[in-house]
């Protein structure tokens, strides 16, 4: 199951490579110099490998700066709510993922009807639980997607969630979502498609090997 888990992680670094300018004739290369470099870095993720300290929820948790801008186009909300949502990533950016989500476990008490707070929510307790889509997690997107039907905000940060959790099939059903509901002049409409090839790109690879002898 290694390579699965590094090809994962290259789709999530290949996605915000390709949000601050990859070009588009590199992906395929990129994808699999990802994918092939990232096993490196999930064998050293086994905490039960003598020599390697535990940690757990202390891990600095890098927060893309392209991935914010991207964050404030299609998840609008209010000054409040991305002051709030900046303050939750400095604590990620401190390996203070528990402080994060008690940041916005409270922003979401005084605001129940902010999306942005919601999805912010699902995002930092994934980020939590090492990647991982927990329940909490779960009812915290659908919790944004009730009060927000149709913004694409909520439904691409789930499938961005269930990317760095291994469900990729799952993962494409909720980009479809935000992509069907994306304006069609909305710049991030590309962004959205190009995560969709790449996910198909996957699953092809992946399918390919399984039937390798």
């Amino acid at each position: 199951m290694g390579w699965i888990t590094a090809a994962i992680i290259g789709l999530v670094a290949f996605a915000v490579l390709r949000l601050i300018g990859l070009p588009r004739g590199y992906g395929r290369f990129v994808v699999i110099a990802l994918a092939i470099g990232a096993a490196g870095y999930a064998v050293q993720q086994r905490a039960a490998l003598p020599g390697h300290p535990v940690t757990a929820k202390t891990r600095a948790i890098e927060v893309d700066p392209g991935m914010v801008a991207f964050r404030s186009m299609i998840l609008p909300g209010t000054a409040q709510s991305r002051a709030t949502l900046a303050q939750a990533d400095a604590d990620l950016r401190q390996g203070n993922s528990a402080s994060a989500v008690a940041r916005l476990l409270e922003a979401t008490r005084r605001n129940p009807r902010d999306v942005a707070l919601w999805t912010g929510l699902g995002s930092a307790l994934t980020a939590h639980d090492a990647g991982q889509m927990s329940p909490a997690a779960r009812f915290a997107f659908q919790r944004a997607w009730q009060i927000a039907p149709r913004d694409p905000g909520p439904p691409f940060f789930l499938g961005l969630a269930l990317v760095q959790s291994g469900d990729l099939p799952a993962a494409k059903v909720a980009w479809l979502r935000a992509l069907a509901l994306a304006p069609r002049d909305a710049a991030y409409r590309v962004d959205i498609a190009e995560r969709l090839v790449v996910i198909d790109d996957f699953q092809a690879m992946i399918a390919g090997e399984g039937r390798k002898p």
